[in-house]
């Protein structure tokens, strides 16, 4: 398969180094410096395109992607707002996205299971919900695409919670989501629920970036022949 990498920063490089390995080529891995020559490529260069740049950059490079009839994989976090728009080209352009706020099997089973906890959580009024979540220094937005995630499937199933905020908050109608950014940590996410009489918690850990990683490369290899819009839950069958 004919990989075009989108972003060539660590998790573009463990892409490369995971697709070399299964036997994949790289046609082209472009960074902020040549980010105008995604453009030249076409579907007859490319069989999938795997996205990883900045929230700024990532609509634009999905909207080309789209024009160009190359399929693309993103893991860019931080730029939903845009989501009606890039739906829209979707559609009017036949183009093939799969979206992810995070890649690694591991979480996409912390998400299912996390609904299935707060189906039965927001029963019990006695218990206070909140979302933490730990990243590197380096990480661009907060929260977090994945405590966003966490954070919607929660909202789902509490109707007393009308929405979130990135802050500890102490009104029963909003969720907490606390970000932290602490040296190279790769990410951890903890849902907890605490009530008078005990504490429990959700905590996924990453170690590495190979799951983002991986999950990304398989998603690539899923993605060609498929028009629309797909993440995790279609390629795990969730």
């Amino acid at each position: 398969m004919r990989i075009l990498l989108i972003g060539y920063g660590k998790m573009g490089q463990t892409i490369e180094r995971l697709a070399l390995a299964k036997g994949h080529e790289i046609v082209g891995a472009l960074t902020i410096h040549d980010a105008d020559q995604l453009s030249g490529y076409t579907a007859d260069q490319v069989d999938v395109a795997i996205e990883f740049t900045s929230p700024n950059a990532a609509v634009g490079n999905i909207l080309t992607c789209f024009e160009k009839k190359i399929p693309v994989v993103v893991g860019t976090t931080g730029w939903l707002e845009h989501l009606p728009r890039v739906k829209e080209k979707c559609q009017e352009l036949n183009g093939s996205l799969f979206y992810a706020s995070n890649f690694s099997v591991g979480v996409n089973l912390f998400f299912h299971f996390n609904e299935y906890v707060a189906q039965k959580m927001q029963q019990y009024p006695g218990y206070e919900v909140q979302v933490k979540e730990i990243h590197h220094v380096h990480k661009l937005d907060k929260p977090s695409g994945t405590a966003l995630s966490i954070a919607d499937g929660i909202l789902q199933h509490f109707p007393q919670k009308k929405g979130w905020v990135n802050d500890v908050s102490a009104k029963p109608d909003q969720l907490s989501v606390v970000s932290e950014r602490e040296g190279e940590v790769v990410g951890t996410h903890i849902v907890q629920y605490t009530s008078e009489n005990d504490t429990f918690e959700l905590h996924h850990i990453a170690h590495s970036r190979e799951g983002f990683a991986a999950g990304a490369l398989l998603a690539a290899e899923w993605l060609p022949g498929r028009a629309g819009i797909y993440g995790m839950p279609h390629l795990l069958q969730l």
